[in-house]
């Protein structure tokens, strides 16, 4: 292997962000913002479709779950096949799939025709997240790999609200079949961001993994300059075969135990909350203004947390933000519990006081996955854990209804309070602290 001619030996993961990176998280950001587009762009033309297609209240749900399931299974699958065939085939295959699924959804004439394609659209949605942030990660210099990561979180938002604007406008101006439109209408940021990926380069870690070096070496003096080489990249290649199998039976096994415990415990009262905020506003007795603008506030307070996590994961560290968001979030629980027949102010800012600090493990849900397993497995090892997080999104989206009726909003607030308890003593036993360290080091076991 030759010695780097790069003539004042800064490592790759020391270099400042360039423009390259910049581009490169946007380009990645496309597997969050079509989470938050397609699962949000359904609840807005579910009673259109309701009326066209006939469906009784068991395919309503069916329709409303199709691409959750199909996340959970595209996670670990696309998880699977990108560490196998490498990070850029899949980057863009998987887009033509997001954008082609969409556009089938404007001649289904049945319900089930409508489920499968949108469990196809899930499939590859959840495929995307792994072999995205695994290539954004595996970039990355380490100062910045942080802060980065946890702001593609923000874009779940992003294009949450961008599907309530396109959708109501559509459905507006649309007449009968404005369902049609607005379902279809993921093709359009599905093939923005296709085009904005063409031309990204492989992973230079993946190929070194697979025994390509000069392609990497390429890769490097393409993106960095003619003076670095791969002896300026920081990476620890794998000469053995890894199988997701032989995690369980290595220490990386804590590690996936880690990850997914206190990603499930981040999100199964964060999903219910979000998606059930007026109901549960009109548990606790506030109706009418209250509700309306309750529902508002937190929802807003959700993006200012994570905004406020983004700027705080470095200085506070992986370890410091993760534990002191399920602390004071999982406190704003308990205390809704203790008062549920409280002041209207008062449950509105114990409501806020959640939405905001769960944001520091909402951020962490890029970031640890990411750092936490070798490039050999990463992929892997992130779609495993990004497919069990959504049985925790789905349990929490599918009980809310279930307990409030069963035993009422005060201990449905006690549970959700005890996920969040779960969560932090998980995270005190295993979160490990990563901001200085790179890639390589973050996966190694024996740091």
């Amino acid at each position: 292997m030759p010695r780097s001619s790069n003539p004042i030996n800064i490592p790759i993961e020391d270099v400042p962000l360039n423009s390259f990176h910049k581009k490169l998280a946007v380009y990645s950001s496309a597997a969050p913002f079509l989470d938050g587009y397609v699962l949000s762009i359904i609840g807005v033309v579910m009673m259109q479709i309701t009326g066209a297609l006939h469906l009784n209240a068991l395919m309503e749900g069916l329709v409303a779950a199709a691409s959750l399931v199909g996340m959970f299974l595209g996670g670990f699958v696309g998880g699977l096949f990108t560490d196998k065939l490498g990070r850029k085939t899949l980057y863009l295959l998987d887009l033509f799939a997001i954008v082609a699924f969409s556009v089938a959804q404007f001649w289904v004439e049945s319900a089930w025709a409508l489920v499968f394609w949108r469990l196809l659209i899930g499939v590859a949605i959840g495929a995307d997240h792994p072999l995205a942030t695994s290539l954004l990660a595996e970039f990355l210099p380490k100062k910045q790999r942080g802060p980065v990561l946890a702001a593609l979180v923000m874009m779940w938002f992003v294009g949450a609200a961008a599907a309530y604007v396109v959708g109501e406008i559509i459905v507006r101006v649309g007449g009968p079949d404005a369902w049609r439109w607005a379902l279809g209408s993921a093709l359009v940021p599905g093939a923005i961001f296709l085009l904005m990926r063409a031309g990204t380069p492989e992973s230079p870690r993946w190929l070194l993994n697979h025994g390509r070096a000069e392609e990497a070496d390429q890769v490097i003096k393409r993106v960095y300059g003619p003076t670095y080489s791969i002896r300026d990249l920081p990476e620890q290649v794998c000469d053995n075969e890894v199988s997701l199998s032989h995690l369980f039976h290595s220490g990386y096994g804590k590690r996936i135990f880690f990850v997914s415990m206190f990603w499930s415990c981040s999100i199964i009262p964060q999903f219910a909350i979000y998606a059930f905020a007026p109901k549960l506003l009109l548990a606790m007795n506030l109706t009418g203004n209250w509700a309306s603008w309750g529902s508002v506030a937190i929802t807003s307070l959700f993006v200012v947390g994570c905004l406020a996590a983004v700027k705080l994961i470095t200085p506070m560290g992986r370890r410091g933000l993760l534990i002191h968001s399920f602390l004071w979030s999982g406190l704003a629980l308990l205390l809704l519990g203790v008062f549920p027949d409280s002041d209207p102010m008062l449950t509105l800012a114990l409501f806020s006081a959640y939405a905001f600090f769960i944001g520091g493990a909402q951020v962490l849900q890029y970031v640890y996955p990411n750092e936490l397993f070798p490039t050999k497995i990463r992929g892997s090892a992130v779609g495993l854990c990004t497919s069990m997080s959504r049985i925790g999104a789905a349990a929490g989206t599918y009980l809310v209804p279930l307990s409030l009726s069963s035993i009422g909003i005060a201990n449905t607030m006690y549970v959700a309070a005890g996920v969040s308890l779960v969560g932090l003593w998980v995270s005190w036993l295993m979160a490990p602290e990563t901001r200085s360290l790179d890639l390589h080091q973050a996966a190694s076991l024996s740091t």
